[in-house]
C-alpha cells in the first residue's frame, strides 16, 4: 500500500470531537446534546456518478489533495475522468466505484470547511454499497489509501464477475400488494424453460417501502418487465450497470476482496456506522472485514438501515442529515422511508455550489 495519510486526514475533526467528550463537563454536555443538534452523513453508491462531479470541490485544497492521492493509488487521473468523462468510461464499474468513493470523501472535506460543527456533531454514518467504505473512512475505521485500494480491487473483481454472465439490475416501484418473492420464483422458472442453468433472480436492494432492486440473469429481468402488471409493479427501470451486484453471481469477487482486506488495519469506528448486510451498527472492528466481503453477495438493506438510524420516540427531534457525494438518490429514499427525518435533509453538491433541500432553508444548523 502507499504510505499512511498525512496529518489532517478526513477523520481528524471527528477524532478531536470524540476525544474532547472523554472527560468531565464536556462529556456531560455531550450527553445533554439535543438530538436535533446532531448530524448523520449518508454516502451514495454506484449509479450516482455523472460527468462533472468534482467541479464544485476544486476550491478546497484538501479535496483536491484527495484526488491527487487517489491518482497515486489508482495509476490514472481520476479527477480528469470525473470532470471530462466520457460518461461511458465513468460508468464502467472499475471507474465509477473509485470515483464515487473519492468524490464523496472530497465532499466531506468541503463540508468540514464550510460547516465544521456538522462534523463535530456527527453521531452516525451509513453508505450504500461502495459508499460503506467511504463511511468507514470518515468514521476513522479505515485509512483513505488502503480503503481506496480495496475499492479498486473490489471494482475490478465485480467487473470481471459481471462480464462472465449476461446479467443486470431492475429497479421496481411496487405497491403494498406487490409480491416480489413470487415474481422472482416465477422469473427463475421462466429462465429454466429457456435452458438457463441455475438461474439467479433475487432482491439485491431494499430501497424503501414497496421499492426494490431485483438482480439476476437478463432473461429473468426481461420476464419481470413484460409481466409487471401481473405482479402489481407500478414502474420498472433497468439500471445502467453491467452485472447482478449483491447476488451470488458476484461470488468470484469474494476472494480478491477478502485477500486485500486481510492486509488492512481496521479500527473501531469513532461513531456509529451501519452495515448494508443487516442494517445494524458495527459493534466491533472484527465484524467489518467479514461483512464488507459478505456485502458483495448479500442484498443492501437500506430501508432497514434508515429505520434503524431514525427510529425514535414521539416528539424526539431528528438529526440533520447530509448526503455527501454525487446525486440525491439517498435523499429520495429517506423521504420515502421517513418524511419527518427528510425535512432535516441537506445535499452536499459535488458539481457546483452547496444545494439545500427546499424544505430546510438556507441556514446551516447552529
Amino acid at each position: 500500500f502507499p504510505g499512511r495519510p498525512p496529518p489532517g486526514s478526513l477523520s481528524d475533526l471527528l477524532q478531536s470531537s470524540v476525544a474532547g467528550q472523554d472527560t468531565g463537563a464536556e462529556a456531560a454536555a455531550a450527553r445533554r446534546r439535543r438530538p436535533g443538534a446532531t448530524s448523520v452523513l449518508l454516502f451514495p453508491g454506484q449509479g450516482s456518478q455523472r460527468v462533472g462531479m468534482g467541479r464544485g470541490l476544486l476550491r478546497s485544497l484538501s479535496a483536491r489533495g484527495l484526488f491527487a492521492r487517489a491518482r497515486e493509488v489508482l495509476g490514472y487521473d481520476l479527477l480528469s475522468l470525473c470532470l471530462q468523462g466520457p460518461q461511458t468510461e465513468l460508468d464502467r464499474t472499475v471507474h465509477c466505484q473509485p470515483a464515487v468513493f473519492v468524490s464523496s470523501l472530497a465532499a466531506v472535506e468541503k463540508l468540514s470547511h464550510q460547516w465544521p460543527d456538522v462534523i463535530e456533531n456527527c453521531v452516525a454514518a451509513a453508505g450504500f454499497s461502495v459508499g460503506e467504505f467511504a463511511a468507514l473512512v470518515f468514521a476513522g475505521a479505515l485509512d483513505f489509501e488502503e480503503a481506496l485500494y480495496a475499492v479498486k480491487v473490489r471494482a475490478e473483481a465485480m467487473q470481471q464477475a459481471s462480464e462472465a454472465v449476461p446479467s443486470g439490475m431492475l429497479s421496481i416501484i411496487g405497491q403494498p400488494k406487490s409480491d416480489f418473492k413470487v415474481a422472482c420464483i416465477e422469473a427463475r422458472e421462466h429462465c429454466r424453460s429457456l435452458g438457463v442453468e441455475d438461474p439467479v433472480c433475487e432482491v439485491a436492494n431494499y430501497l424503501f417501502p414497496d421499492s426494490r432492486v431485483i438482480a439476476g440473469h437478463l432473461q429473468a429481468l426481461k420476464f419481470l418487465e413484460e409481466n409487471s402488471r401481473k405482479y402489481y409493479f407500478a414502474r420498472t427501470k433497468m439500471l445502467p450497470v453491467s452485472g447482478a451486484f449483491h447476488t451470488r453471481l458476484m461470488e468470484s469477487a469474494i476472494e480478491p476482496l477478502a485477500k486485500v482486506l486481510k492486509s488492512v488495519e481496521i479500527r473501531k469506528p469513532l461513531i456509529n456506522v451501519y452495515s448494508n448486510v443487516d442494517g445494524k451498527k458495527y459493534i466491533h472492528s472484527k465484524c467489518i472485514k467479514h461483512l464488507l466481503v459478505k456485502q458483495l453477495v448479500s442484498p443492501v438493506k437500506w430501508e432497514q438501515t434508515m429505520h434503524e438510524i431514525y427510529e425514535r420516540t414521539k416528539r424526539t427531534e431528528f438529526p440533520f442529515t447530509y448526503e455527501v457525494g454525487p446525486g440525491k438518490q439517498l435523499g429520495t429514499m429517506l423521504r420515502n422511508c421517513n418524511l419527518k427525518a427528510w425535512r432535516a435533509y441537506k445535499h452536499i453538491e459535488v458539481e457546483g455550489s452547496l444545494e439545500l433541500s427546499p424544505a430546510v432553508g438556507e441556514e446551516p444548523p447552529s
